[in-house]
């Protein structure tokens, strides 16, 4: 059993992380409902705050089951590499925020776990299968976010017609809850995964599962998180990629809502901040081509581009610096 304070400390830095992705992707669930005046940010943080920590009570742990033993090989995973991930998963967070760029926690973490694994003991020992559908969530969950969003707006516009202006604002706050929850079901149990592959890396656990101290406290502190807010990235999403209204808002946030509903009950480890990037800009193209700012999605992309590498690159310099000096 390894030195039981260096696994507290990585704890520790698991809540920082959880910490991190709170406020850094609080932007998906409250940047539209505060853009569009339904609520007001600190009334908006703490709905979203609210629905992200119970959202451990509504989910099974399957996105939190792939994570600890669906990506990498759990036998080559030791406390060491698990802290290397996390801190390059925080280092690419913490200057993606910086910049106000709505990049992602999940796929920083992604890209953190593979990068320290791959430095630690080689391609072998990454688990292609999970690894492959999640690359194919990166591709396909901000399209359905795109034509959902649009099939949404139709909809509610067809329906509603002229009583759609009070019904919207109400409808926005059960989709901002939705949504809220969905981030929580989806983002909280990342965390928690890998809390639970350091207990069995460190024989702290016998067999993998998630403890309910570890549902509880990732849950506690996403939410704290949440309540920290992340308004560079807020103003982003909210406000730069096209401009809302309660009714498009809506539209973008229950579009987005049910793909990470389906995502979180297939175990699917997507991003929050593609899904609702893609149901914001679905949601423009509805006003037309010229509502949507291409050059901010452009930069957006281009950081989607760069997470995984990067966080990859940023966890292997961790081991490396490791093997270098301490080995």
């Amino acid at each position: 059993m390894c030195d039981l304070y260096f696994v507290f400390f990585i704890v520790f830095i698991a809540f920082v992380f959880e910490f991190i992705n709170g406020f850094h992707d609080a932007a998906n669930s409250i940047a539209t409902i505060v853009a569009t005046g339904v609520l007001k940010p600190l009334t908006a943080v703490l709905w979203a705050a609210f629905f992200n920590f119970i959202a451990f009570m509504v989910f099974h742990l399957s996105v939190a089951n792939t994570f600890g033993v669906g990506l990498v090989n759990p036998t080559e995973i030791t406390p060491y590499v698990i802290f290397s991930a996390l801190s390059g998963a925080i280092i690419f967070n913490l200057i993606t925020w910086y910049f106000g760029i709505p990049a992602s926690s999940s796929h920083a973490l992604i890209g953190g776990l593979m990068g320290a694994v791959l430095a630690q003991s080689g391609w072998h020992n990454l688990e292609w299968l999970g690894l492959g559908k999640t690359f194919v969530a990166i591709l396909i969950s901000p399209a359905l976010g795109i034509l959902l969003s649009i099939t949404l707006v139709k909809l509610l516009r067809a329906v509603f017609k002229e009583k759609r202006k009070h019904f919207d604002r109400h409808f926005q706050l059960f989709s901002s809850a939705l949504l809220s929850l969905g981030h929580g079901g989806n983002d909280a149990q990342k965390t928690m995964g890998i809390i639970a592959l350091l207990l069995l890396s460190s024989g702290l656990i016998s067999d993998f599962h998630v403890p309910f101290w570890v549902m509880m406290s990732c849950s506690v502190v996403m939410g704290i998180g949440t309540l920290a807010g992340g308004w560079r990235i807020v103003k982003t999403v909210g406000e730069k990629i096209t401009k809302l209204t309660p009714e498009t808002g809506a539209a973008a946030e229950t579009g987005s809502a049910f793909v990470l509903f389906i995502a979180t009950y297939l175990g699917i480890p997507v991003s929050t901040t593609h899904i609702v990037t893609g149901s914001v800009t679905g949601v423009g193209l509805q006003q037309g081509w010229k509502a949507v700012n291409w050059q901010v999605l452009k930069r957006i992309t281009i950081s989607w581009m760069l997470t995984i590498p990067c966080s990859g690159f940023f966890a292997a310099g961790f081991i490396w610096v490791h093997s270098a000096f301490f080995v």
